[in-house]
């Protein structure tokens, strides 16, 4: 499968530098904005067949294909585009994720959810969590940046991702950003938890 090259992310800004609050609560001095990545729509048609083709090639061909509200809408949507199947999405209202506008699940539906970043896998649990209490069966996850320093984030939930990215996080207090000084940047849509 081809894969993605850090040196695509950095050429558009979608790769930043500095000093971040991630919405994990961890810091970080490496930022992947992926939005940045995806604004160029020939950008993001190739990433979502990419993904699409490493699903497919491990069987993964879901009944629906869901991406999380933000990071996931556009990404999720080529991916099922690629995949000619429906794509609906989750959002956070209230701080809970929900499906809203209509969507649903039919019991025993298969599911792939496709996000843009995973970092720590938290929202994606969160998103695996309703999709499972509404009937559906998660069959696999992908995403494009993988940050979690492991290839099997979701224990035996089968994921696949464009770039494997290792860069250091840190708690607050262990944060040498901090302890240097340097003015902190929150990025992003989701709320800090």
């Amino acid at each position: 499968m081809t894969t993605l090259r850090l040196e695509d992310f950095t050429a558009c800004g979608a790769h930043q530098e500095g000093h971040f609050l991630l919405s994990s609560g961890l810091h970080s001095g490496d930022y992947m904005q992926c939005a940045l990545y995806l604004a160029q729509p020939r950008r993001a048609e190739t990433a979502g067949s990419l993904l699409a083709s490493a699903l497919e090639g491990s069987g993964l061909v879901p009944d629906v294909v869901v991406g999380p509200a933000m990071g996931g809408l556009i990404i999720g949507h080529e991916v099922a585009r690629a995949l000619d199947r429906p794509f609906i999405f989750t959002e956070r209202v209230d701080g809970s994720m929900t499906l809203r506008r209509g969507f649903g699940l039919a019991e025993g539906q298969t599911v792939v959810i496709i996000e843009d970043v995973v970092t720590t896998g938290k929202s994606t649990r969160e998103v695996i969590e309703v999709l499972e209490d509404l009937g559906g069966r998660i069959i696999g996850v992908g995403s494009i940046v993988n940050r979690t320093g492991t290839p099997t984030p979701f224990n035996t939930t089968p994921y696949h991702s464009l770039l494997d990215a290792d860069f250091p996080t840190w708690q607050p207090e262990d944060c040498p950003r901090c302890a240097e000084g340097t003015p902190i940047a929150k990025p992003g849509s989701r709320p800090v938890v």
